[in-house]
């Protein structure tokens, strides 16, 4: 998720018509971020147009070794969910509007605004075109086979995510999965992906690390969460993917973030 924002602070609903710059802390944090990702080898970055998530996304990449020259792709789909009447307003009037409406936040959309399910398809196409971009690359370059290029992009994860089991081994030579062929880096907003993740969770069954529960699955990231995700289709595989939760939400980024940013 992106850094914070003046608006984050004072519980202002920004959505998408509100494209609000990162506050001081908020530049902090995208930066403390890439410091702590600052090792790991992405093939592809994401990002949301707007202006927070823009700043965030520079904020991390030039704080990486490896890749601070990058190519952002830039994609209206990752934007904020839309609130439409109630961008620019408290997010006490928000309620305020929903319980006059007899109806409770998040359900509630407001005048303008779009519903969940709108949202969840936004993500969910985007989903869609991300996985078939990888598995037609992947598909074209032969030598992600057994390994070499895999096993570095593993190895940098590894150093800071409890990959375990959800991670092919290096060692595990007998297998026929290829290993990760590649790894995405994706800067979006807290409501957007909640929905995002419902859909990993409803529609694709994502397994959850023993450690989380759906409740804490389901709640909103905090400014500038990292949480991780494999996707994996097996060989031939024409149907949905299966979805592994790494992690939800890392925070370990953030402490000491005066004494490192």
């Amino acid at each position: 998720m992106c850094g914070e924002t003046r608006f984050n602070k004072e519980k202002i609903i920004q959505g998408q018509g509100v494209d609000e710059p990162l506050s001081e802390t908020g530049f902090k944090q995208a930066a403390a971020a890439g410091i702590f990702l600052n090792n790991v080898k992405f093939t592809h970055v994401f990002s949301s147009d707007l202006t927070r998530t823009r700043q965030t996304v520079h904020g991390i990449l030039e704080k990486s070794k490896v890749c601070k020259d990058m190519t952002v792709k830039y994609d209206s789909r990752l934007r904020e969910r839309k609130y439409g009447v109630a961008e620019g307003r408290a997010l006490s009037e928000l309620r305020a509007m929903a319980k006059a409406a007899g109806e409770e936040c998040p359900v509630f959309t407001p005048p303008g605004g779009e519903t969940l399910d709108q949202v969840k398809m936004r993500g969910k196409d985007f989903f869609d075109i991300l996985c078939q971009l990888i598995l037609q690359e992947a598909g074209e370059n032969e030598q992600f086979s057994r390994g070499a290029p895999s096993n570095c992009l593993e190895t940098s994860l590894a150093e800071i995510f409890p990959l375990g089991k959800n991670c092919p081994s290096e060692s595990n030579s007998d297998s026929s999965a290829p290993g990760l062929v590649a790894s995405v880096l994706v800067v979006s907003h807290g409501a957007y992906m909640k929905s995002l993740f419902n859909y990993f969770l409803t529609d694709l069954k994502c397994s959850l690390p023993t450690s989380l529960n759906k409740s804490e699955f389901m709640s909103v990231s905090p400014n500038t969460g990292i949480s991780l995700f494999i996707i994996n289709f097996e060989k031939g595989q024409e149907g949905k993917p299966t979805v592994q939760c790494v992690c939800m939400y890392l925070q370990d980024h953030l402490s000491g973030m005066t004494e490192t940013c």
